[in-house]
């Protein structure tokens, strides 16, 4: 059976992307349209509905102009905006969230991408606050760096200038109100927003996301032993995400923006000190990748019922 696909803004830097993934897969074929014709509604509109599954690579209102193009009941749609991932009547698009949730996926008609930051926040506390090492009232931290491609082709032109990059390393967000909390609280399963400190790095791609805690004053004080162990036992034997043995963790001294290349996969480190109580939680991905890209192709995958990791880098 072959699936047709229809990539609504497909010359971004994501859809570019995600073009590259499903090239050379005869089991897909991709519904293109002229660059005079990406424009009119009209050749949209044929196009969406064309589509067995569609992914938006759009702004958020153009991701919902879109969606109300569809006039059919039968195309699926991933959108890999923010436009949709908290809202009601689609699922969140990560396989890995929770038990049962890949089976969700698998049945649903309306798929939200996350986010390059909350994927790596989610795989390291979503399997936590399940397992109750984490409460769910607990004051949560998330910080790190981003490439500057995941600002997408205005902070590209920035970073890439004839002026130069503006900065080596960037925080932004500072008014703590950033686009990414509600999926980050609600798909945590935490009670409150965590505080999230990100920025951006003067990298292309790669991103590392670090979520700290106090184990000591936290109920129950877990071991560094007792988070690895919760985190390890979520994702295993997943293709996908991958966690360091704790051992790698004790005998690393640094990790780079780039730890996973241009792939797709999802590396989880925890470093820890018995001694002070204290832990580093890290995840480490390609924010083109896991991030975005990657993430549509995985979720197109799985609505379209052929094997998970087809197409992906890993």
């Amino acid at each position: 059976m072959t699936h047709n696909i229809f990539i609504d803004g497909g010359v971004g830097t994501t859809g570019l992307e995600i073009v590259e993934r499903l090239s050379g897969r005869p089991e897909l074929a991709v519904i293109t349209l002229d660059e005079d014709r990406r424009k009119d509604a009209d050749a949209r509109k044929e196009a969406l509905n064309a589509a067995d599954i569609v992914i938006l690579c759009l702004p958020d209102d153009a991701a919902r102009e879109a969606v109300a193009l569809i006039d059919n009941d039968r195309t699926r749609v991933i959108d890999a905006s923010t436009a949709h991932r908290v809202a009601d009547g689609w699922t969140y698009g990560f396989p890995e969230l929770e038990p049962g949730h890949r089976e969700k996926l698998a049945k649903s008609r309306f798929v939200a991408n996350p986010g390059c930051w909350p994927t790596g926040f989610l795989a390291l506390v979503r399997p936590l606050v399940l397992g109750g090492l984490l409460p769910a009232d607990w004051p949560v931290t998330v910080s790190g760096a981003s490439g500057y491609s995941g600002g997408g082709k205005a902070m590209i032109a920035e970073f890439e200038g004839p002026d130069g990059a503006p900065s080596a390393f960037r925080p932004y967000g500072l008014g703590l109100s950033h686009k990414h909390g509600p999926e980050m609280q609600r798909y945590s399963g935490l009670q409150h927003p965590p505080l999230f400190a990100p920025a951006v790095a003067n990298a292309y791609r790669g991103m590392i996301v670090e979520v700290p805690l106090q184990l000591r004053a936290m109920p129950g004080a877990p071991t560094v032993a007792d988070i690895h162990a919760a985190i390890s036992k979520a994702y295993e034997g997943s293709a996908v995400v991958q966690v360091a043995p704790l051992a790698d963790g004790k005998a690393m001294t640094q990790l780079s923006l780039e730890h996973v290349g241009a792939t797709d996969r999802l590396a989880l480190f925890i470093f820890g000190n018995e001694e002070t109580g204290q832990a580093r939680l890290v995840a480490a991905l390609d924010n083109l990748g896991k991030g975005a890209a990657g993430a549509a192709v995985q979720n197109l995958n799985i609505l379209a019922g052929l094997p998970e990791t087809a197409g992906l880098r890993l």
